[in-house]
């Protein structure tokens, strides 16, 4: 019982991380019907400048809580303007065109690696421990650090969901999702919810990389495992679908955290691809996808 609540346990740790990431690729999917190859190099570069600015933080005598928090709204601010930017002279061009997209994001996915590969150094890097201690919860220890993080990730995710179920923002991002044309004709402006749609995607990959920069080794290829596994995550779910991100996240989370204590992480990374090309053939636009 005890094993099984550990592993369960680091599930929810992993697939916290897991589905702030894959969130951001099923709302640019839902909102511009393009598929962002480059989104994980907006949640590579928050999690590099987040393991550079906290130990310069840091040596300047900023306590380490402090350092990591003014480091992660740094490393936020920095990686969503590069969004922008990325969309204001790249992606704006593509809507709804699959292979135009597709080829400017791999373009995008080569030059900002090879940027953060001649700037950061090929060398993997480290934050030192923000939180000390561990807690207990239902007779299994858990890092306080990896807990509080997980815990953040849950609240963002939390927030997110709200939005797009509550407020007029979310409601017109979920109309533009199920019919661009009919949404404009109601008066829905779809360039700017376009705009702020991809805003909000690549602010949810810079914060899951922000979170996870204390509790993993960062480097300048981080973003293409993390890419990997957001993708099946939303092609489990389904693309376009916010619940199908979440359930695809936490099924990945759940296989890893399985498949790495009883046989070797090879198996459990095997294993998922296995699972997915059985959900597809039962499911082929995903759990909760549509045609």
């Amino acid at each position: 019982m005890q094993t099984a609540l550990q592993l369960l346990f680091t599930a929810l740790q992993i697939g916290s991380i897991y589905i702030l990431f894959s969130l951001g690729l099923t709302l640019i999917f839902g909102v511009m019907k393009i598929v962002n190859f480059a989104h994980g190099q907006f949640f590579t570069l928050s999690a590099l400048l987040v393991s550079v600015l906290v130990p310069w933080f840091a040596h300047h005598d900023v306590p380490l809580l402090p350092a990591y928090l003014l480091a992660a709204v740094i490393a936020v601010a920095v990686s969503v303007a590069l969004g922008m930017l990325t969309y204001q002279f790249g992606f704006r061009f593509f809507q709804r065109d699959l292979s135009g997209s597709f080829i400017l994001s791999i373009g995008l996915v080569l030059l900002l690696e090879g940027a953060y590969l001649h700037y950061f150094g090929g060398a993997v890097r480290t934050v030192p421990p923000i939180i000390a201690g561990d807690v207990s919860i239902l007779g299994v220890t858990l890092t306080s650090q990896r807990l509080l993080l997980g815990l953040a990730a849950i609240v963002a995710t939390g927030a997110l969901y709200w939005i797009l179920m509550v407020t007029q923002f979310g409601k017109a991002m979920r109309a533009v999702a199920i019919d661009h044309e009919a949404a404009m004709l109601q008066g829905i402006p779809f360039k700017r919810i376009a705009f702020q749609g991809f805003a909000v995607a690549t602010l949810l990959g810079a914060v899951a990389g922000a979170l996870l920069a204390p509790i993993s080794v960062i480097s300048p290829t981080l973003g293409a495992d993390y890419l990997i596994k957001g993708f099946i995550a939303v092609i489990i779910g389904g693309l376009g679908s916010v619940p199908g991100a979440i359930i695809g996240s936490l099924f990945i989370a759940l296989v890893e955290s399985i498949g790495g204590f009883y046989f070797d992480p090879s198996i459990a990374n095997l294993t998922i691809f296995i699972l997915v090309m059985l959900v597809l053939m039962v499911r082929p636009h995903g759990l909760l996808g549509n045609r």
